[in-house]
């Protein structure tokens, strides 16, 4: 299905109409709520190409999309690809000080971007007027398909390129996966298209199984349930552990035969959620486990293995030194590959867990490293801390996990904590940043001056 080019930054497009376009013109696949069509969605598409050709876009170029959820964003992302470009992914959420970092780093031909939006902060999808505008005349930094970038490591984040090829093989994993969404049927569409969950599980694989992606109008427990009740058609709703909270607090009017399950990753959920989401609705809780870098790893959709999940079609993992391994190709990261993360065919997830010799299922403890994730999204400290330390009145800082992202900053004059706050909203993601911030007179420091990171030692400092 995917053809390699000579050029290899350029995208051969004929994946998009075999993998994603298939079908009747007539058949409904996105309902926003009003019904999009095939036929329509093909059309938007066409029309979204020659605006970004226009504004410069070429095959083997870069389309840099910093989108909220909408319609626009699902036909600029198609349009990139269908013109043969790359696609830079920027979470709308990212402050202009990152995307700035992001541009300058990517060089993409152009950048569409919001020029006017509708509908609410609590749309699920908005109403988007986008602009494109040329940024700059060089190909792709490299021949993936698309690019991501991590939640941030030490210093800039880290960049994730996937090919076609891999897109395509991630979508087909999905239609061996025991209960997905079914031809015909609807996926609820809760997580964002930015990211891999939603981006390959929810709008790639309905695309390509004919499901009919619904987001519902706002991100209310309610919504969710009204989106259910509004088809007769089985419904899945995909999202992330905040969701199952959302969802196990809301008490539905009346009967839903329709719902058929919910399917969540991003993070492990606790036993107790999981137990209230099933008291309340009654429908099997699913579980996946998957990362940028490779998609789709593990699933227990019928929440028959809680905690553990089964390695999923075409994916092999193995455990090393209680880190999880997974079996990759190709390095994903763009630039120099860090054989701490990738070698010989394999990626070092940094994940902490357990494969069984009898099963094969595999177990996720936690993390090994620094990463954490909030609300499903995953948030890097080190980048949180580096951007604390570098701030003005600043001295020295240490970021933790304490129940939410906790930061410890020693001053080196005045300094408020609302000074602060500020200062960071200026430059990392809202979801990124600390929930808790302390002053502290000084930080503790082992004997040969590096900064103590424990937990219970850091309590000790604050007022």
């Amino acid at each position: 299905m995917y053809r390699q080019t000579e050029d290899p930054a350029a995208q051969d497009p004929g994946w998009v109409d075999e993998l994603l376009f298939a079908g009747r013109s007539t058949d409904v696949c996105l309902r926003l709520p009003e019904p999009v069509d095939r036929a329509t969605l093909h059309r938007l598409v066409t029309e979204a190409q020659a605006r970004l050709g226009a504004a410069g876009l070429r095959p083997g170029g870069a389309a840099a999309l910093r989108l909220p959820p909408s319609l626009s964003y699902v036909v600029n992302l198609l349009a990139t690809w269908r013109s043969g470009g790359q696609a830079v992914l920027l979470d709308h959420r990212l402050t202009d000080h990152e995307v700035d970092r992001a541009l300058q780093r990517l060089t993409p031909q152009v950048v569409v971007a919001p020029a006017r939006t509708g509908g609410g902060a609590l749309k699920v999808f908005v109403d988007v007027t986008e602009s494109v505008t040329g940024y700059a005349d060089r190909p792709a930094v490299s021949g993936h398909a698309v690019i991501q970038l991590s939640s941030g490591s030490t210093g800039p984040s880290k960049v994730i390129g996937r090919t076609a090829a891999d897109l395509v093989a991630e979508v087909h994993r999905y239609t061996r996966i025991d209960g997905v969404a079914l031809p015909g049927e609807r996926i609820i569409l809760l997580p964002s298209m930015v990211h891999v969950l939603g981006l390959v599980g929810g709008l790639l694989y309905g695309l390509h199984a004919r499901v009919e992606l619904v987001p519902p109008e706002r991100l209310g427990g309610d919504a969710v349930l009204a989106a259910i009740a509004a088809q007769d058609t089985p419904a899945t709703v995909l999202g992330v552990p905040f969701h199952i909270g959302l969802l196990a607090s809301t008490r539905p009017e009346r009967p839903l035969p329709q719902f058929r399950r919910m399917t969540t990753g991003g993070e492990l959920v606790p036993p107790a959620v999981a137990q209230a989401f099933t008291d309340r609705h009654g429908v099997p809780l699913g579980n996946m486990y998957g990362m940028t870098e490779v998609g789709v790893i593990g699933t227990d959709l019928h929440g028959s293995h809680r905690p553990a999940v089964a390695p999923a079609p075409g994916i092999e993992v193995r455990e090393s030194d209680g880190e999880l391994l997974i079996s990759c190709p190709a390095s994903p990261y763009v630039g120099l590959s860090d054989p701490t993360r990738w070698a010989d065919g394999w990626l070092r997830t940094r994940d902490a867990g357990t494969v069984d010799p009898a099963t094969g299922l595999v177990t996720v403890r936690g993390r090994l490293d620094s990463q954490v994730s909030v609300g499903g999204l995953k948030v890097d400290l080190t980048e949180v801390e580096a951007t604390l330390a570098g701030l003005p009145g600043v001295a020295a800082a240490v970021v933790a996990y304490d129940d939410g992202i906790t930061a410890y900053v020693q001053p080196d004059g005045p300094l408020s904590e609302d000074v602060l706050d500020t200062l960071l909203a200026e430059r990392l993601a809202g979801y990124k940043r600390p929930r808790t911030l302390h002053l502290v007179a000084q930080l503790p420091r082992t004997t040969t001056g590096k900064l103590v990171r424990s937990l219970d030692v850091l309590r000790t400092v604050t007022p």
